[in-house]
């Protein structure tokens, strides 16, 4: 069994790529090293992944978000399925580069789904956002709501793939799952991510910035949690039915969130943190962000009784985790 992975050098996409070929599967991973953050911190990753796997792991640099690019390097390749992670990330970069998104997010993402449809594959997982869900008071976020008022660009190119790709499981019968994740942090995460920043911050004493001055909530998946959810949904394609799946969908196309169903307060965040590198932070408190939300949080019911999903890591033990690697390896290289 061959995969295709979109983001290989993202944090998700290399613990993904790890899980699996840790069962004994092949992998290929494409990635075009985007500056968006350290190309070091993704160039790591990728190495990490060739030292420990050899040859069940292959890799090219490509950007999905040319089509002709992409057939190009895959021209040769074959592969079963595919976990498409790659895009342009994060809510407040889309205010300063719009064009990114656009050109990774919904030119990618078709790029991506025309693959699926003419290597006729069995099973295509994709990323989509918790932030599809906009800016809610009600809570737990459930698949079932209604998700069009987006207050990001990120987060209407991401529902847009969502309804793009039920185009395409209903005219080409593509087995499809589309994830809503919720905020992922651990070892190799992203500097971008509060867990990363605070940190960061902590340790080289400089102030944190906590926005919306400190009321702020959000449901913290722990990177192990993701990796198992991820596969226990790419083991199980949706079936072609016609019964209604969740997202409400009759095609073989579902949604789920997938997160930890705990949202956690920043501010208890931060003193986790503080715990686990022995000092104090000082916080800089803000108003609100233009295209930042109040809380997230996840309903995991559709996932957990479907495929068997249950989150298992508190931030009490995830933060620790994060902060002993951030400590031991990053900070060392």
């Amino acid at each position: 069994m061959t995969t295709l992975i979109t983001g290989a050098a993202g944090f998700i996409g290399m613990h993904i790529a790890a899980a699996l070929l840790d069962r004994g599967e092949r992998v290929v991973g494409i990635d075009n090293f985007t500056p968006y953050y350290s190309l070091d911190l993704k160039r790591a990753r990728i190495a990490r992944l060739e030292a420990l796997h050899g040859e069940s792991f292959s890799f090219l640099d490509v950007d999905f978000g040319d089509a002709n690019a992409l057939s190009r390097a895959l021209s040769t390749t074959t592969f079963d399925r595919i976990i498409h992670l790659g895009a342009q990330p994060g809510v407040r970069y889309s205010l300063e580069n719009p064009a990114a998104y656009i050109h990774s997010n919904v030119s990618g993402h078709v790029n991506i789904l025309e693959l699926a449809r003419h290597r006729a594959i069995s099973h295509l997982v994709y990323a989509s956002s918790s932030s599809v869900y906009g800016m809610r008071s009600d809570a737990p976020f459930r698949v079932s709501d209604r998700a069009d008022t987006p207050i990001s660009l990120y987060a209407a190119t991401k529902r847009a793939d969502e309804l793009m790709s039920e185009t395409y499981a209903h005219l080409f019968r593509i087995p499809m799952t589309g994830l809503r994740f919720f905020t992922v942090y651990g070892p190799w995460g992203r500097p971008d991510m509060a867990v990363w920043k605070f940190t960061e911050a902590v340790l080289q004493g400089r102030p944190i910035d906590v926005y919306n001055y400190g009321d702020m909530r959000r449901d913290f998946t722990f990177i192990d949690d993701i990796v198992d959810g991820v596969i226990l949904a790419l083991d199980h394609p949706p079936v072609d039915d016609n019964r209604e799946k969740p997202g409400g969908f009759k095609t073989p196309h579902r949604l789920y969130n997938i997160g930890n169903n705990s949202p956690e307060r920043l501010i208890d965040l931060i003193k986790k943190i503080e715990k686990a590198c022995g000092r104090k932070a000082k916080i800089n408190l803000l108003p609100m962000q233009d295209g930042d939300v109040h809380q997230t949080f996840a309903d995991i019911e559709d996932i957990s009784r479907d495929l068997g999903f249950r989150p298992k890591t508190p931030i009490s033990w995830g933060i620790p985790a994060f902060v002993n690697w951030y400590v031991g390896q990053w900070m060392k290289n």
